[in-house]
């Protein structure tokens, strides 16, 4: 194990994570575990694995969660799979991005950066699913300084202005101020604030080398909107996972969003799982002059006329739709499924989501820019 890692520190974040991902890891437990440590080997993953399980799982279900979880704190697993204990690699720490050396070596200085600037750009426009997970978990990280500030709009509220109609209530008051002597008129105008994003982001089986990805630029998008950003998953159900994005560490948000999914890698119902939501949250205010994103490749199995009715009526509450579909991304596309050929007319954009540099373009699409 490297000596630079503390296991205790990364134990701690381990039960943060678990409590965040509905896990009773109490101080008492957390203290268990640290304990337990203090007689095996801190070195070894699977001692480190089941300190943690023995002391912070009190029922079955958290079983699930916690192998999760861990491989997320622990390994930064993209995939987050559940762990199998059985093998004993040893902890390691992920290398800074572009550098396969450590950062002491005698020639870390001497390394050449165009290489690393050079590698940025090939990770930026390969397809993610064809990255091991080395080049995935580097890929990702360059979704980190992504801005998506998105649009914004005409509210009923007023302020001051340099030009516009005459605000006379406050011309009258700066009036009376004046002692009844002549001043200039003061103007308004209505102010602007941002439109709300919504992401319904697919995770089902055929989307799974993208969902991770797709879960990154929601939690970049809820870290620089804050309350005005809405996510959803899509599988067998509908799942909200707002709250779980809320983490700023990229990786405790998207483990504790594993956690909470129960369908991931699973099946899905686009048609159902969009009238979920347009009767439960997008009727209620949610969508209404939204922009809501859908990340999916339209691969529908229930009824596509039912995917394509919700759209449409989705289209009618909304300022806009933006679909991401992954496979827009290769070369002779066409929207050819089922799902994709039916919710196309009443999509205003549709745009590639196979590639970091594609995110990039999603997110100047959200803002508004036009290619």
């Amino acid at each position: 194990m490297p000596v630079d890692l503390d296991v205790p520190a990364a134990v701690v974040g381990l039960a943060r994570t678990l409590r965040s991902a509905g896990v009773d890891a109490t101080s008492d437990r957390l203290a268990a575990a640290v304990e337990a440590l203090t007689v095996l080997d801190p070195a070894s993953r699977y001692d480190v694995y089941w300190a943690g399980r023995i002391t912070m799982c009190a029922s079955p279900d958290d079983i699930a969660r916690y192998d999760r979880v861990f491989a997320a704190v622990f390994d930064g697993a993209a995939n987050m799979m559940p762990l199998s204990p059985a093998a004993e690699p040893v902890l390691r720490v992920v290398p800074p991005l572009g550098l396969s050396d450590r950062a002491d070596a005698p020639d870390a200085r001497d390394a050449p950066k165009p290489s690393a600037a050079s590698r940025r750009e090939v990770l930026r426009r390969r397809d993610l699913a064809d990255l091991d997970e080395r080049d995935r978990r580097d890929a990702l990280a360059l979704l980190t300084p992504l801005s998506v500030a998105g649009e914004t709009r005409r509210s009923r509220r007023t302020g001051p202005a340099a030009h516009g109609p005459v605000d006379r209530h406050r011309t009258l008051r700066r009036t009376l101020r004046a002692g009844g002597e002549p001043v200039a008129p003061v103007s308004l105008r209505r102010r602007r604030r941002p439109r709300r994003v919504v992401l319904l982001i697919d995770v089902s089986g055929s989307m799974a080398p993208y969902a991770d990805a797709f879960l990154r630029f929601a939690h970049v998008t809820r870290r620089a909107r804050g309350p005005r950003t809405e996510v959803f998953t899509l599988g067998t159900r509908l799942t909200r996972v707002t709250r779980e994005l809320s983490h700023r560490d990229p990786m405790l948000a998207t483990a504790a969003v594993a956690a909470a999914v129960p369908d991931w890698s699973g099946g899905t119902r686009l048609g159902e799982l969009t009238k979920a939501f347009v009767d439960g949250w997008g009727r209620r205010g949610m969508a209404r002059g939204a922009i809501v994103v859908v990340l999916s490749d339209g691969w529908e199995r229930g009824d596509a006329a039912l995917l394509g009715e919700q759209v449409r009526l989705l289209r009618r509450l909304a300022h806009r739709i933006v679909w991401a579909n992954p496979r827009a991304g290769r070369p002779g596309f066409a929207p050819l499924a089922a799902g994709m050929a039916a919710a196309l007319p009443y999509v205003d954009d549709l745009v590639a989501g196979n590639s970091i540099e594609a995110l990039v373009k999603l997110a100047r699409t959200v803002v508004g820019e036009r290619a």
